[in-house]
C-alpha cells in the first residue's frame, strides 16, 4: 500500500453560524462561535488517515496557542507531524468562516502557510506507489517542486486549485490528477461555468484544459455527483442527495478520500465513488476537519445503496 503526504495549509476555523448571511455593510445576531481545525491541507490529510492511509502532512504554524491546539489535533489524528514546521515570525493560519442556511462564506489569512517552502518538501521520502497531495493555499511554487519530487519518485500528483488562481502551463502539466468544481474549471479555462450546465458542456471545457494526454480531470458538482475525463476515457459518478449542516470542507473530505483510494491501488472509478460517499457524510456534520468519516462509515454508506 501506498503512502499519502499532503503539502499544505494548516489553518484554525473560527466558525460563527447565523440564520442568514449579511448583507454587505449590514450585521445580523449570530446564533454561536466555534473553532474547528481547518485548512485545506490538514481537512485532506484528516481525511486520508482517518480512511486508513499512512499520512504525512508538510505544513507550517505559528508559535500561539492555535498553533499548538492544531498540533495535538493532527497527531490524535494519526498524521505524521514530522515535516510540520513551526514558525516563530507569523501567526498560524486562521479562516474566519459564517455558516447560515447550510452554504458559508470564507476569508483565509495565511499566515504561517505563506511560508510553506520548497525546502519544506525536498526531504519528504517520497516513493513509487504514493501518492503527492497539494491545494492553493501554500505558495505555487512549492507545489511545483513537491510535484518534481514526486515525479521524480514515480508518485501520483493530485492537486486540488482551490482557492482557484491562474497557474502556469509548467505547473499543470506537473498534475496527473486535478480535482476541481466547475467554477474553478470554468475559472482555469477561462470559461464561465454553471452548476447547470450539461456535462458534456463541462467535460468539453475539461477536455481543452487538459495539459497531457494521460491527465485525469474530476468534476465535483456537488449532489450532482463527478464527472472525470480520464485520458480519453469520460464517465460520471452518481451523486448522493442528503441533508447538508456545513458544506465546509467536503471538497478537502473528497480529495483525502481519492488520495486514500489511490495509494491503496483501487482503480479511478471506484475510488470516485467512495470519495464521493465520503463527502457526502462529512456534509452532515458541523466543522471541517472534524467532520471526516471513517472508512468504515464510508463502507456501510456504499453497502446501503
Amino acid at each position: 500500500m501506498g503512502r499519502v503526504f499532503v503539502a499544505g495549509s494548516i489553518n484554525m476555523d473560527v466558525v460563527a453560524t447565523a440564520d442568514r448571511h449579511p448583507r454587505v455593510g449590514e450585521t445580523v445576531a449570530g446564533r454561536e462561535v466555534l473553532y474547528f481545525p481547518g485548512g485545506k491541507g490538514a481537512n485532506q490529510a484528516v481525511a486520508a488517515s482517518r480512511l486508513g492511509a499512512k499520512t504525512t502532512l508538510i505544513g507550517r504554524l505559528g508559535t500561539d496557542a492555535f498553533g499548538a491546539e492544531l498540533r495535538t489535533f493532527l497527531t490524535a489524528q494519526g498524521i505524521d507531524p514530522g515535516s510540520i514546521k513551526e514558525t516563530p515570525e507569523t501567526h498560524t493560519g486562521t479562516a474566519i468562516i459564517t455558516v447560515a442556511a447550510s452554504d458559508n462564506t470564507i476569508v483565509v489569512i495565511p499566515g504561517s502557510n505563506a511560508l510553506v517552502s520548497a525546502d519544506d518538501v525536498a526531504s519528504v521520502p517520497l516513493a513509487k506507489g504514493d501518492v503527492a497531495v497539494s491545494q492553493f493555499e501554500v505558495p505555487l511554487p512549492t507545489i511545483a517542486a513537491f510535484f518534481q519530487r514526486a515525479h521524480a519518485a514515480g508518485a501520483t500528483t493530485l492537486l486540488n486549485p482551490a482557492p482557484a488562481q491562474k497557474m502556469s502551463p509548467e505547473l499543470l502539466a506537473l498534475v496527473d490528477i486535478l480535482v476541481l468544481n466547475e467554477t474553478e474549471l470554468g475559472f482555469l479555462a477561462g470559461t464561465e461555468l454553471s452548476d447547470n450546465d450539461e456535462a458534456a458542456t463541462i467535460i468539453d471545457v475539461a477536455r481543452k484544459l487538459q495539459a497531457r494526454g494521460d491527465q485525469t480531470i474530476c468534476i465535483t458538482l456537488g449532489k450532482r455527483g463527478v464527472l472525470a475525463l480520464a485520458g480519453s476515457d469520460e464517465f460520471a459518478v452518481r451523486g448522493r442527495v442528503v441533508k447538508a449542516v456545513d458544506t465546509t470542507g467536503a471538497g478537502d473530505c473528497f480529495v483525502g478520500a481519492l488520495a486514500s483510494q489511490l495509494a491503496d491501488g483501487v482503480p479511478l472509478r471506484a475510488a470516485l465513488a467512495f470519495a464521493n460517499a465520503a463527502a457526502s457524510i462529512s456534509v452532515q456534520r458541523m466543522g471541517a476537519g472534524p467532520s471526516m468519516p471513517t472508512a468504515a462509515e464510508v463502507t456501510a454508506v456504499l453497502s446501503a445503496g
